[in-house]
């Protein structure tokens, strides 16, 4: 007789964002912060595929620091909830403090796409609703997974990150002559 072990559930990929622009007692700048965020984010059930290079942003809202910001690539049995638990448990270990929104921050981790396509629930939204604007998102994304089509939008990454560094046209219909 033979043990049978249970079969793994399929692996799922997930695009995650990665910014910081608060220093960190133990691992110090924002740029550091990421680097010890990605190999925090591997465990049993994450495993890291690809990571961005780590960019430099400017904030939004009231905060003053500039960002650094990344994307990582991971694959992981863990369902979209489950997944969000431990990205907001690794961000609790970096000191993350809830109800803070546009606040400096040690460590923000966003899930921005899954390879399962779109889900929706009351904690959680993918793809992440305003990665299509950030350009401090498309950046980092497009150097991993310039290919991956964003599932609500249809364009590819590439493609979103394109539109977003055109020239918008000018209207004229408002002009006074």
């Amino acid at each position: 007789m033979h043990d049978a072990t249970p079969p793994r559930a399929p692996l799922a990929l997930y695009a995650i964002g990665l910014g910081s622009n608060r220093r960190h007692v133990r691992h110090g700048d924002p740029r550091r912060v990421l680097l010890a965020a990605l190999a925090a984010l591997e465990s049993d059930d994450i495993e890291p595929v690809d990571a961005s290079p780590i960019i430099a942003s400017a904030p939004l809202g009231p905060s003053r620091r500039r960002y650094a910001n990344a994307v990582a690539l991971v694959a992981s049995p863990l369902p979209p909830p489950d997944l969000l638990e431990r990205l907001q448990t690794i961000e609790a270990s970096f000191g993350r403090r809830t109800g803070q929104r546009w606040c400096a921050r040690t460590l923000d981790l966003d899930i921005l796409l899954w390879s399962g396509g779109a889900w929706s629930d009351p904690a959680l939204t993918i793809p992440h609703p305003a990665m299509a604007e950030r350009d401090f998102v498309l950046g980092p994304l497009r150097t991993i997974v310039p290919r991956w089509r964003h599932p609500l939008l249809r364009h590819s990454i590439r493609q979103l990150a394109a539109r977003l560094v055109q020239a918008k046209p000018v209207d004229r219909s408002g002009s006074a002559h």
